[in-house]
Order: structure tokens, then sequence, then C-alpha cells
């Protein structure tokens, strides 16, 4: 077997922390978007309401029963 120069083993032990450093932000970011992504489905069923309340529509039939 060959052995890796010193300035091989430096750009492997920068790869590592560099991947570590990946991972960590990964699964944070998977976490985060876990905890959000049901929070966003009643933010959209929200919106959706209120978009229906305040349509035109909506409001010439509220004017016209009025």
């Amino acid at each position: 077997m060959h052995r890796i120069s010193a300035r091989q083993d430096a750009l492997l032990k920068e790869l590592h922390e560099i991947t570590s450093r990946i991972e960590q932000i990964s699964k944070a970011e998977h976490d985060l978007i876990r905890d959000v992504h049901p929070k966003v489905h009643e933010i959209k069923e929200h919106v959706e309401n209120v978009a229906e309340a305040v349509s035109p529509q909506n409001s010439a039939a509220d004017d016209a029963s009025s």
C-alpha cells in the first residue's frame, strides 16, 4: 500500500470536518422541517378560509342579504 502525504492527510481531515458539519446542519434542518410541516398545512387552510370569506362573490351575497 502507498502512504499518503501530510498534505493529503490534512485535506482528508478537513473534508471529514466539513462532512460532519453538513450532517449536523442537515439533521437540524430535517428537525425544523418536521416541526414546521404540519403548521404550514394548518396556515394554508386558514388562508383559504379567509380568502373565501373576503372573496367578491361572498361580499356580493352578504350585501344582497342585508
